[in-house]
């Protein structure tokens, strides 16, 4: 979508573009109207010729710890690589949070039954 007004934010600090406006006090959503009303117009006429944005499958810069432990044990590596895209991703957002090359080691320790078994950082 187009932001002409600037009022559209992030959801959070991975996502790609602003979807969401975020109002600060109830009387924000009525002084605000004919911006709200003019996207969701645009909106609804993406909807009605069906388009949608282009997927985005780029995965963040992944931790030289993740690189060394996929290389050293091919198991891993073959299980990490067949993951979804949105999969690796969780692990690769999971380990790059940590500040310490020793906390993404072991994070990668813990994570190797998960991955194995194909499921995501975050899955049960």
């Amino acid at each position: 979508m187009k932001d002409p007004y600037g009022v559209l934010v992030r959801q959070g600090p991975n996502a790609k573009h602003p979807d969401s406006i975020r109002f600060t006090d109830n009387a924000a959503p009525d002084s605000q109207k004919a911006t709200i009303q003019a996207y969701l117009k645009e909106a609804m006429g993406y909807a009605e010729q069906g388009l949608k944005p282009p997927k985005d499958v780029t995965l963040p810069e992944m931790p030289d710890e993740l690189t060394d432990a996929l290389d050293a044990d091919p198991e891993l590596a073959d299980a990490f690589h067949r993951l979804t895209p949105g999969r690796r991703k969780s692990y690769i957002l999971n380990l790059n949070r940590a500040r310490q090359s020793a906390t993404r080691i072991n994070r990668i320790e813990k994570f190797r039954d998960r991955i194995l078994s194909g499921k995501g950082a975050t899955e049960r």
